[in-house]
C-alpha cells in the first residue's frame, strides 16, 4: 500500500505524521519527496547505504550544423530556448529534458546531453527503509529527481510518501499512484484555504484522502466544519503541547518523546486500511 502525506502549505506537520507513523508500524518504508527541503532524515536518522546521482537531459547545439532557422525555438514550450540574430541561446534552467528540439531539429544540430539535477539516497532504520531525495541549489526540476525517488517505492512494504507542499507539479508527481492520501492541515484561515485547494487537487486525481488536523486546539472550529460539510474523514487530530513542540526542535519524533501517541498512529493506519479496503471493492 501506498500512502502520501501532503499538505497545502508548508508547516503544517507534514513531515511530523509521516515518520511517526512510519515509526509506528511494522514492515513501512518511507520516501521523502520534499526534495527541495527534505528533512525526514533528522527523525529517522537512517544509516545512509547507496547514493545514486540523478541527471536530466538538457539540449546541446552543434554549431558547425546549425543554421539558425529557430525550429528549435518554436517547438519549446518552456521557453529554454531563444534564437537571436540566428545564434541559439539555451537556458537549461527552464528545460524540462522533453526531447522536441533535438527530435524537430532539420538540420539535425542538437543532441542531449546529461546535467545533474540532484540525488537520491537509500538506507534503513532497524526494519524501517528509507529513501530520499535532495535537489542541487539553483535547480528547478525537481519532478524527475520526485521520480527517482519513487523507483524504490517496495509493493509489500507500507510506503509512506512524504510530499512537498502546495498544490504545484511536485505534488502531483509525489502522490500520484497513491492508495490513500493524507491531508495534513491546522485549524487557521491559511490553513484552511489550502486545504481546500488540496482537497480539489485529490478529488481531481480520483485519490482517496482523509485529514489529519495538527495543532487541533488552536485557531477556530471552521476546519471541522468544512470537512464535515464536505463528507471528509478527520482521521487524527494532534493538540497543540509543549512537549511534542520541544521534541520536534530537538529532532524527536512523537512516538518516543510520548510512547502513549504510537497507539494513535497506529490506529491512524488501521482507518486508512478500511477505506482504502473499500474503495478496491
Amino acid at each position: 500500500m501506498i500512502i502520501s502525506v501532503a499538505s497545502g502549505k508548508g508547516g503544517t506537520g507534514k513531515t511530523t505524521v509521516s515518520t511517526n507513523l512510519a515509526l509506528s508500524i511494522p514492515n513501512a518504508q518511507i520516501l521523502d519527496c520534499d526534495v527541495e527541503e527534505p528533512n525526514a532524515h533528522i527523525f529517522i536518522n537512517p544509516e545512509i547505504k547507496n547514493k545514486e546521482y540523478i541527471f536530466i537531459p538538457v539540449p546541446k547545439v552543434d554549431k558547425s550544423k546549425c543554421n539558425g532557422c529557430g525550429r528549435c525555438q518554436e517547438v519549446c514550450a518552456y521557453n529554454a530556448i531563444a534564437v537571436i540574430n540566428k545564434k541559439v541561446l539555451i537556458f537549461p534552467e527552464l528545460c524540462h529534458g522533453c526531447g522536441s528540439c533535438s527530435y524537430f531539429c532539420p538540420q539535425h544540430a542538437i543532441k542531449e546531453v546529461n546535467k545533474e539535477i540532484g540525488f537520491v539516497e537509500t538506507g534503513k532504520k532497524g526494519n524501517l527503509l528509507f529513501a530520499h531525495g535532495k535537489l542541487n541549489i539553483g535547480q528547478m526540476m525537481s519532478p524527475p529527481l520526485i521520480k527517482a525517488v519513487k523507483k524504490y517505492i517496495d509493493p509489500p512494504r507500507i510506503n509512506i510518501i512524504d510530499v512537498p507542499p502546495g498544490t504545484s507539479c511536485p505534488v502531483i508527481t509525489a502522490v500520484r499512484g497513491s492508495d490513500f492520501c493524507i491531508l495534513v492541515t491546522e485549524p487557521t484561515p491559511f490553513g484552511l484555504n489550502d486545504l481546500m485547494l488540496a482537497v480539489e487537487v485529490l478529488r481531481k486525481l480520483n485519490i482517496p484522502f482523509g485529514v489529519v488536523i495538527n495543532r487541533s486546539d488552536l485557531g477556530d472550529e471552521k476546519t471541522d466544519s468544512y470537512c464535515q460539510r464536505e463528507n471528509i474523514l478527520i482521521l487524527m487530530k494532534i493538540p497543540f503541547k509543549k512537549e511534542i513542540a520541544s521534541a520536534y526542535s530537538k529532532g524527536i519524533p512523537i512516538i518516543k518523546a510520548l510512547p502513549e501517541y504510537k497507539k494513535n498512529f497506529q490506529e491512524l493506519l488501521d482507518k486508512i486500511s478500511k477505506v482504502v479496503a473499500q474503495e478496491s471493492k
